[in-house]
């Protein structure tokens, strides 16, 4: 059994969907995929992604990304409300958003936001960041709010004790997976790639091996930090193949 992970499908593009469509129907039958967030914001596009990508693997795991919880096309909806939907939806598919155990190997979706906990955002973060105008929260909901509302989500699925245990989440639990090369002019958008929050509650598995997939960054890389092995593969937007594989990525075999 493998186990692959990709995230940040970005759906409404053309290519990224046939590209998906392409995937092989007999290669993956007996094996795992984790979906690190960041489908689409049209449920339609997600339920697509859900169907197929259910009939080609053993197993899919997800948990949402800000695109999924976004709401202009739902403008009845919280953000809260189309999380509840995207949870339904995965269950009608199959796909899961829960913690399950392979024997010695366990699998652990971490549902996570941005608090600010890696920077004060500047004003324009606050202009162009598309999440404060596409998202709807309850009024009174700050960004720690948000940030707690889903780490409360995740507190039944830990701890977690394994000889493997691979977590995953969309949303960055350290700012020092960026790398030290990316320019200063893209800097100002530190604030709202993730939580320090979130790797507290990764620091709480324990597991001989311990991997950590996450999205959200498109930036493709895999490091150790502090016996933690983080990978990013997202697949992200047609033009970025300079620093996406544009591929699945194979990430451990049992």
């Amino acid at each position: 059994m493998r186990l692959f992970a990709v995230s940040d499908l970005h759906l409404d593009y053309e290519e990224n969907r046939n590209w998906l469509a392409g995937l092989s129907n007999a290669d993956f039958q007996s094996d795992i995929l984790i979906l690190a967030g960041d489908i689409s914001d049209d449920t339609k596009l997600i339920q697509w992604c859900f169907t197929t990508l259910q009939s080609k693997f053993r197993q899919v795991f997800f948990v949402p990304g800000n695109h999924d919880l976004w709401v202009r096309r739902n403008p009845e909806m919280t953000s809260l409300e189309k999380f509840e939907l995207l949870q339904k939806l995965a269950a009608e598919h199959q796909i899961s958003m829960q913690t399950y155990h392979f024997g010695s190997l366990s699998v652990v979706p971490l549902l996570g936001w941005y608090d600010y906990t890696f920077g004060s955002p500047s004003e324009k973060l606050q202009q162009s960041w598309t999440d404060f105008y596409a998202c709807s929260w309850p009024k009174d909901m700050q960004a720690e709010d948000i940030t707690r509302y889903f780490l409360s989500h995740n507190q039944h699925q830990l701890p977690v004790q394994n000889e493997v245990v691979i977590s995953f989440s969309h949303f960055l639990p350290r700012i020092d997976l960026i790398p030290s090369a990316v320019p200063a002019q893209f800097h100002y958008l530190f604030p709202v790639l993730g939580s320090s929050e979130l790797d507290k509650q990764i620091r709480t598995i324990q597991a001989s091996k311990h991997l950590h997939v996450y999205g959200h960054s498109h930036l493709n890389r895999s490091i150790q930090l502090d016996n933690v092995e983080y990978i990013n593969n997202a697949f992200g937007y047609p033009s970025e193949t300079h620093i996406a594989r544009k591929q699945l990525v194979q990430i451990y075999e049992t």
